[in-house]
């Protein structure tokens, strides 16, 4: 057992001023002298011997104040240790007035954290625990303190974890029905911190508690989230956005792959339960170079075993889509999970399963069910059909503009609605799954731009949602979650595809992202192989063969280049060029096709001229030989045979 102690019982003071209270206090610690003056919202100074100036912490809450008395804890020994911090078995003391009581706590003491950062993190902290209590899926938080220079959260301690128990078996792992019961607790516990506006970012079974009632509950409530944007002494990116196992390719860069979203959790939620049912790690023995290139570059995703009810496998199998947006929401995995809960294998057929009804597939044009699903609609809603999933090719739409009259059942996704288009005079039927909202003007997924610009972030984005008052949410280039605002702020923007050709506009003499060059001075044009959900277009260049581990793809902000295509292309070498955009193989193509041609020519015109030329001689030399061969004939037989060119003599006979 390690027994620290902090403090000695006189070398720290600490008095918070109430709200009511406009007195200054005076703080001792080791003969210094802090004065503190009374404010509505709590501002009090930390002494603390590691610090050489003091710091000044805003602990105001509106139903309690989460400050716990560093000399109050007593740190015992480690429990454990993580990509944030340690957790440690501590001793808290409380004294009051009618009491005086010891017991045990858990201690989660973070990494160093830069000192001028120490206060947003507390602000963030302080944010949480207050939103956090009362939650019955997330485990209790009494409050914060800083130890030996450290931000420390104090918890209530909690004999196991999922992974514990996990340990303790044989194989490693658990069987079908506690993973269902564990997946509906956390599913639920991540709801409510979801409805808190909470991202947890780190799931995993070990961060699974189990309390009292053998019920799951979350043991961390979004340290990465409260750690997100700090700059922290190390550059380990992946040290403050999860542990690399169970993040979701947003994660990793959040601001340029991402934005983070509810959805992200999503990822967590999926690795967790397929560890539950394995007993192994999501990609267990791979670096964290190698988790990236596998989870982020390759787009690959954990393996699912089998033997699982088709509803829960399919929606773990959504839980590891790439684009956040195709994935469930943690409502979607609880009702699916609540369905199966009482789920038997008996004669090759699940039985005890609740029937989620026929979904038809046929309308969904690419899109996942679990996309699909976030878009619900009630009559009044303007809509408009739905565009196959990355196409920019304008198709002809069945519903250009119209208004929902009515809905054939409760659930617009699985059944028909009736939609009131101008010009035409019945109400058209069509299936809810074919149409988008549209709601001052704008769809989720329409490319927008922001009104008011700054050079930190992109001004263009993708509309992610948007409420019938308005509000909107808006993945963006430079933000690590969704930028939030009023349809007010936005205007259209270019629509950008995969397939289509861009290039870096010529007013870009500093790219956001690297680009390649062209001969001269012009950029050259990549394909656009992928959208991000924040607009970041994933560009590959065609054109170049790539060598070795040479990268092949690039990144680029939409707000920086313009569409390149024939019908942009001013002359016929500005369309050679765009032709040459293509493939690599078109250069050396058309050039050993002119070569060829050329030799081919070269050597056809002369053989033509040559054997021209030697046919003319050919038939001189005959026609001359011709003409000598006659004179040895007799006068008359030449005249019969030529009927020309011999002149007839007439011969005299003496007799």
């Amino acid at each position: 057992m390690i027994d620290i102690s902090i403090y000695d019982h006189d070398q720290f003071l600490l008095t918070l001023i109430c709200r009511n209270i406009t007195a200054i206090t005076s703080l001792s610690m080791a003969g210094k002298v802090v004065e503190t003056k009374a404010s509505t919202s709590f501002d009090f100074e930390i002494v603390d011997k590691d610090y050489d100036q003091f710091t000044t912490i805003d602990a105001s809450v509106n139903h309690m104040n989460p400050w716990i008395n560093p000399a109050s804890i007593k740190l015992r020994h480690r429990l454990g240790r993580g990509p944030f911090g340690d957790i440690w078995l501590a001793t808290r003391h409380q004294v009051t007035e009618d009491y005086e009581e010891y017991h045990e706590v858990a201690v989660k003491m973070l990494h160093h954290i830069k000192e001028d950062s120490i206060k947003a993190v507390l602000d963030k902290l302080n944010a949480l625990i207050s939103k956090s209590q009362g939650l019955q899926g997330a485990c209790l938080l009494h409050g914060v303190s800083v130890i030996n220079g450290k931000i420390c959260i104090i918890m209530k301690f909690y004999e196991g974890s999922v992974g514990d128990q996990m340990a303790r078996l044989k194989e490693g792992k658990l069987s079908l029905s506690d993973v269902l019961r564990y997946g509906i607790d956390l599913a639920q516990g991540i709801m409510e911190m979801h409805s808190k506006e909470i991202l947890i970012l780190n799931l995993k079974p070990f961060n699974i508690l189990i309390n009292e009632d053998n019920k799951a509950v979350l043991g961390d409530l979004g340290i990465p989230y409260v750690l997100l944007g700090v700059p922290l002494p190390s550059s380990d990116m992946t040290r403050r956005l999860g542990t690399p196992n169970y993040m979701a390719p947003e994660q990793w860069q959040p601001d340029v792959r991402g934005p983070l979203a509810f959805e992200t959790d999503s990822w967590g939620f999926g690795c967790t339960i397929v560890e539950m049912l394995t007993g192994q790690q999501p990609w267990c023995g791979k670096s964290i170079d190698e988790i990236y290139d596998s989870v982020v570059k390759r787009q690959e995703k954990p393996h699912i075993p089998d033997g699982l009810p088709p509803d829960v496998k399919n929606v773990i199998i959504g839980c590891f889509e790439y684009d956040f947006r195709s994935r469930p929401l943690m409502s979607d995995i609880l009702r699916v999970f609540e369905s199966s809960k009482n789920a038997v294998y008996c004669d090759g057929n699940w039985t005890n399963v609740a029937s989620r009804g026929v979904l038809d597939k046929s309308n969904w044009k690419s899109y996942t069910e679990w996309f699909l699903s976030k878009d619900h609609l009630q009559v009044g809603d303007m809509v408009r059909s739905r565009k196959p999933l990355n196409s920019c090719k304008p198709e002809s739409m069945v519903i250009p503009e119209g208004t929902i009259v009515g809905l054939d059942t409760d659930s617009d996704q699985n059944g028909n609605v009736l939609v009131r288009v101008h010009g035409i005079h019945d109400p058209v039927r069509v299936h809810g799954s074919t149409l988008e909202r549209v709601t001052f003007g704008l769809a989720a997924g329409d490319w927008v731009r922001l009104k008011k610009e700054n050079k930190k972030h992109s001004p263009v984005g993708v509309l992610h949602s948007i409420t019938r008052d308005g509000d909107v949410a808006v993945g963006v280039i430079g933000f690590d979650t969704l930028w939030k605002g009023v349809y007010s702020d936005l205007q259209m923007a270019e629509t950008y595809c995969p397939g289509q050709f861009v290039r870096l506009k010529s007013n870009v003499f500093s790219p956001r992202f690297q680009w390649l060059g062209k001969r001269g001075s012009d950029w050259a044009t990549g394909r656009v192989s992928q959208v991000l959900p924040n607009g970041c277009l994933v560009v590959k260049f065609p054109s170049r063969l790539p060598f070795g581990d040479e990268n092949s793809c690039f990144l680029a902000d939409p707000a920086e280049v313009e569409l390149v295509s024939f019908s942009t292309s001013p002359n016929m070498m500005k369309k050679y060029q765009h032709l040459e955009d293509f493939h690599w193989a078109v250069r050396p193509l058309l050039i050993s096709l002119g070569l060829f041609t050329a030799i081919k020519l070269g050597v056809c015109v002369p053989k033509k001229i040559k054997k021209s030329k030697t046919s003319s001689e050919t038939m001189e030399a005959q026609r001359g030989g011709d003409i000598a061969s006659a004179k040895w004939l007799p006068p008359k037989m030449a005249n019969i045979i030529f009927r020309e060119g011999v002149t007839t003599t007439t011969t005299t006979t003496s007799r």
